[in-house]
C-alpha cells in the first residue's frame, strides 16, 4: 500500500494524513514499524458532521470524540496490519508533539503552538498509524510561517497568553469564562483563528466550540 492508497483509506474515514516519517530508535515508537502517520480531521469531508451524527454522540457517554477515533482508527490498523497510537488514554502518552516535527510537514510557531502547512494552527490529532512497511513520503512542503511576515497570532491574543514565548493557561482559562471571552469560546482560539493558513482550513466554529469547552472544564 503506498501512500495515496493510504491518503485515500483517511479520506473515505473523514480523516487527513498530515505528516509522516521512518522512525528511529529515539522515536518511541515501538519496534517492527518503519513508517508513522499521524491522522487529524479532514475539514473538507464534513469531518465534525459526521463525527456528531455517530453513534459516540448519539449515547451520551463521555469522550465521544476520543471514542470514535478507537474505533475508527482502530478498525483501520486491524484492517491493514498496522498499530493504531492516540494522543489520549494515558498516562503514559505518546509523544505527539515531537512526532509532529519529525515529519517535516508541522513545525512550531512563533507563538509556540504546532502549525501545518494546510492546517495551519488549527492542526490536531485524532491518532497514528504506525506500519511495518516503509513507506514513500513525499518531499515537504516549507514553514509556512517563514513567509508570513505580519505574523498576527503573536498579538491576537485578547488577554496575551502567549507573551514572552509561553503560553498563560491560567490567563486564557479565565478570560474564557467571561463575557468577552465568549468570542473565543464559540469561534475557538483568537491567535489559532488570525493564522492566514488557518482561516483557509475551513474548520467549522461548532468544532472549535466543542474543544474550548473540553479545554476550559
Amino acid at each position: 500500500m503506498n501512500l495515496e492508497q493510504l491518503e485515500n483509506a483517511a479520506a473515505r474515514r473523514h480523516l487527513a494524513i498530515l505528516g509522516g516519517f521512518h522512525p528511529g530508535p529515539s522515536d518511541d515508537v515501538p519496534e517492527g514499524y518503519e513508517t508513522l502517520l499521524l491522522l487529524g480531521p479532514d475539514e473538507a469531508a464534513g469531518f465534525w458532521s459526521h463525527v456528531t451524527e455517530g453513534p459516540e454522540f448519539a449515547d451520551g457517554a463521555p469522550d465521544p470524540v476520543d471514542r470514535w477515533s478507537r474505533r475508527v482508527i482502530g478498525g483501520w490498523a486491524e484492517e491493514i496490519g498496522a498499530m493504531a497510537l492516540y494522543p489520549f488514554g494515558g498516562p503514559p502518552y505518546q509523544p505527539f508533539q515531537r512526532w509532529a516535527t519529525r515529519t517535516n510537514r508541522i513545525h512550531t510557531s512563533p507563538i509556540m503552538l504546532l502549525v501545518h502547512d494546510t492546517a495551519g494552527l488549527m492542526v490536531s490529532f485524532r491518532g497514528a498509524l504506525a506500519l511495518p512497511d516503509r513507506i514513500d513520503l513525499p518531499p515537504s512542503p516549507p514553514n509556512p510561517c517563514l513567509t508570513c511576515a505580519e505574523k498576527p497570532c503573536v498579538t491576537a491574543c485578547p488577554v496575551g497568553a502567549f507573551a514572552d514565548g509561553g503560553y498563560d493557561v491560567p490567563a486564557c482559562k479565565s478570560y474564557l469564562g467571561t463575557v468577552p471571552g465568549q468570542d473565543c469560546m464559540t469561534k475557538g482560539c483568537a491567535a489559532r483563528r488570525i493564522c492566514p493558513v488557518s482561516q483557509r482550513f475551513g474548520r467549522v466554529a461548532a468544532q472549535s466550540a466543542y474543544h474550548m469547552q473540553m479545554f476550559k472544564g
